[in-house]
């Protein structure tokens, strides 16, 4: 494929922000991957990266990012591809996933279903890259929420030699999951023996989600669920929503979007069965005010670190306080955050309108860097915004495995 250099002596310069003496962390650079400020190109949306071994004769991994194009509220475009063969100096031109695209629903005149929320995974015994999402629907051009059909996982597999295999659906012959049940937006663990430890949300039409943990085997064609453990409920609102799971100290972490202004964790000895949800909090028992928006897992091997947005004196005026994008280190002893260790991994942007960057992603890519990549969302007149990466480096190697 063709490459292009999205960022470098024609991209804004990268922003430095300054961390703090306690923390692990020991600079955060902003980067600005495409740029579309003037909203004359494509606004990218979902960027999720994932490390892949080399191939060939190569010796570096490379990185696979899937992103989507954002044209509404919950309305995006398929599925789309870009790689980097240098660490994200420079990425192929972005290439749709034929299999993660859209097609018309028989027997629903006008009615569409795509695919959103993917998150690409590399899975080292089938030496293949499993993106998985759910299903959505569209009519026209926006979300129909009047015609949610039975929305559940779906995937397509990128074999080693880059072919890819068909849509498929993640079965799960539960009740519970009936109406509805995903892994959308979900950070998973791939184990040594090929299985892959994750979360299901599901729940009713009318009813609150709840959140389990999942164990699938993989086969790199088919993934298959073998076990769920216990459910965590809420029963305000929604319910608990966009769960990732984590692997830390040998203890399996899961956090939570939930819709009563908290977000929430648990942690699992086996991945399935889970204690009960613990609200986030700062080490001297204050509470994080979240409204209803994804948090996910920063994971060195010397700490653990939560990625979120929350309520602060500078977004008063951002939607769902969707903006900056902070980090802070959990103090897993304690089952807190550790406020002397926050900082902004990507700063609220305003020019005259505040961007959104709730959607976002984080990927270890080295021993000594990891990326937050988000997509901004600017909503005032026209849908516009720039693909961010907020470049994190470490004072000390992280030597967790990148696959």
């Amino acid at each position: 494929m063709t490459r292009t250099t999205f960022f470098g002596d024609t991209a804004r310069p990268p922003d430095c922000l300054e961390v703090t003496e306690a923390s692990l962390i020991q600079s955060v650079e902003k980067v600005t991957l495409i740029e579309n400020r003037d909203g004359k190109g494509v606004t990218w949306f979902h960027p999720r990266a994932c490390m892949v071994l080399p191939s060939g004769n190569s010796q570096t991994p490379s990185v696979f990012m899937t992103m989507q194009e954002i044209a509404g509220s919950d309305f995006f475009g398929p599925v789309h591809f870009t790689e980097s063969v240098d660490l994200g100096k420079t990425w192929s031109e972005p290439e749709a996933i034929k299999p993660l695209g859209q097609f018309s629903v028989p027997g629903h005149d006008g009615l569409k279903q795509g695919v959103c929320d993917v998150v690409p995974q590399y899975h080292v015994p089938s030496k293949s890259t499993l993106a998985l999402g759910h299903n959505v629907y569209y009519r026209g051009n926006h979300f129909s929420g009047n015609d949610q059909l039975a929305r559940f996982p779906v995937y397509a597999v990128r074999r080693p030699g880059g072919s890819w295999g068909a849509l498929k659906k993640l079965e799960w012959n539960d009740p519970r999951g009936a109406f509805m049940y995903s892994n959308g937006c979900g950070q998973r663990v791939v184990m040594p023996d090929g299985d892959i430890i994750m979360s299901f949300t599901f729940g009713a039409q009318s009813a609150a989600r709840s959140v389990a943990g999942v164990r699938c085997s993989f086969d790199g064609e088919t993934l298959t669920v073998k076990e769920v453990g216990p459910a965590i409920a809420s029963n305000i609102k929604r319910g608990l929503l966009e769960p990732s799971v984590t692997l830390f100290n040998q203890r399996f972490y899961m956090t939570m979007r939930a819709e009563d202004d908290r977000g929430y964790f648990a942690v699992s000895d086996d991945g399935l069965d889970y204690s009960d949800k613990i609200p986030w909090a700062w080490d001297d028992g204050e509470a994080l005010a979240m409204s209803t928006t994804q948090q996910h897992w920063l994971t060195h091997s010397e700490g653990l670190y939560l990625v979120y947005t929350r309520k602060d004196s500078s977004n008063a005026d951002v939607i769902r306080w969707r903006a900056p994008l902070f980090a802070a280190q959990v103090d897993t002893k304690k089952c807190c955050l550790i406020r002397s260790t926050e900082q902004v991994v990507l700063p609220l942007v305003n020019d005259g309108n505040n961007a959104l960057m709730g959607n976002f992603h984080v990927t270890n890519v080295s021993l000594d860097e990891s990326w937050v990549t988000v997509g901004e969302w600017f909503t005032k007149d026209k849908v516009y915004g720039d693909l961010l990466l907020g470049r994190i480096r470490w004072k000390q190697p992280n030597c967790l495995s990148l696959f």
